[in-house]
């Protein structure tokens, strides 16, 4: 069970959005990379970074400050926002990323995301973000009527290595995890699935050890972690601990 602290960056800086929108950005630190070396020392080894520009913009937007935090931690990350070719999937792999988050070309293209996972095996994650239980895609700025496990079910197969499964109705307001929709995707597919949207408190840590939600592969926090709702120390503590329990 990972716990993946999240950096998402907006205009070079690292913020939090609430319910999806780039009009509700929260400034939490200017200097990205200081605060992925943060996270390392905290003692997190994954990180999870969304370029929330790149996925308006459909490119990649906030790419020397993605640079600067590879530079500035040894864990894996993982990245969201704007990829959308191949061409772009190898580049930011090539550049020292554990592995990429495919989400609004998922949807346009599943072809282009089964073709990656063959390309580059273990690499490839897909960003399902839903509103209302349906997909939205264009950095949340667009819904689709496709639903969540309909998409998903898509991929079953194809090697991808997992679904990050966001609730934008929950995305930074604190309300805790949608562990119902999180935990029937879960069960629909073979995939592992990383919750997102929503973490709150050490409730949610707690309840992501349930045995019931063994099968995730983690989640992501956000802002419950910068507003100190969750101390790090002892969210990992717990996670070792369950660990432990099951050798």
């Amino acid at each position: 069970m990972i716990l993946f602290p999240a950096i998402d960056l907006k205009d070079g800086q690292c913020v939090r959005l609430k319910l999806g929108d780039m009009d509700q950005a929260t400034v939490y630190n200017t200097d990205p990379a200081a605060q992925a070396k943060t996270f390392e020392d905290q003692g997190f080894e994954w990180l999870h970074v969304v370029d929330l520009n790149g996925a308006f913009a459909g490119h990649t937007v906030n790419g020397e400050a993605v640079d600067a935090i590879l530079k500035a931690t040894d864990n894996p990350v993982q990245l969201g926002g704007g990829i959308r070719s191949l061409g772009h999937i190898e580049a930011w792999l090539t550049r020292g990323l554990a592995r990429v988050i495919l989400g609004t070309v998922a949807v346009r293209d599943p072809a282009l995301v089964i073709e990656a996972c063959k390309e580059f095996p273990g690499q490839i994650a897909v960003g399902i973000d839903a509103k209302g239980g349906k997909v939205a895609v264009e950095g949340w700025a667009e819904a689709s009527e496709l639903g969540v496990i309909e998409l998903a079910k898509k991929f079953e197969g194809a090697g991808v290595a997992a679904i990050v499964y966001t609730d934008i109705d929950r995305d930074g307001i604190l309300t805790g995890i949608n562990w119902a929709s999180t935990l029937e995707l879960a069960d629909a597919v073979s995939i592992p699935v990383i919750a997102s949207g929503g973490l709150a408190s050490l409730d949610d840590i707690r309840r992501m050890l349930e045995p019931d939600a063994a099968k995730l592969e983690g989640a992501i926090t956000g802002r419950a972690l910068y507003d100190g709702r969750i101390d790090p120390k002892e969210a990992l503590a717990l996670i070792k601990a369950a660990k432990e329990a099951k050798q």
